[in-house]
């Protein structure tokens, strides 16, 4: 894996758990909404908007650069519409990540031929 592969991956991995959490503190605020007057709706659904706006540029460029498969770019992109999704994105992205590592260091020092 080449740095600007990992570096998109993390990028992703990077956005995926404050979009998440952005993403239930919008379901929260539109409760709390609806049962009293508190009204945070317009302001996290910005926050909420951007990050995930953000999710899916980077969810394209590590598609792009990873070289996924169509069924492992589409449960990335599923788990960023889930309300928890991205906190299950973000631990398979980094278990992805090392695994890479991983084996980059196993080709570079000889020890296999992946």
């Amino acid at each position: 894996m080449d740095i600007k592969t990992a570096t998109a991956l993390r990028r992703l991995r990077l956005v995926s758990g404050p979009e998440a959490v952005s993403f239930l503190l919008l379901l929260v605020c539109s409760v709390l909404k609806r049962t009293t007057d508190f009204n945070a709706v317009p302001v996290m659904g910005m926050v909420h908007g951007v990050l995930f706006i953000l999710y899916v540029i980077f969810w394209a460029d590590a598609w792009n650069r990873t070289k996924w498969s169509l069924k492992t770019a589409a449960l990335y992109f599923v788990l960023s519409v889930l309300p928890t999704g991205g906190f299950f994105a973000e631990r398979k992205l980094k278990r992805e990540a090392e695994d890479a590592v991983i084996a980059a260091r196993a080709r570079r020092e000889g020890k296999v031929n992946a």
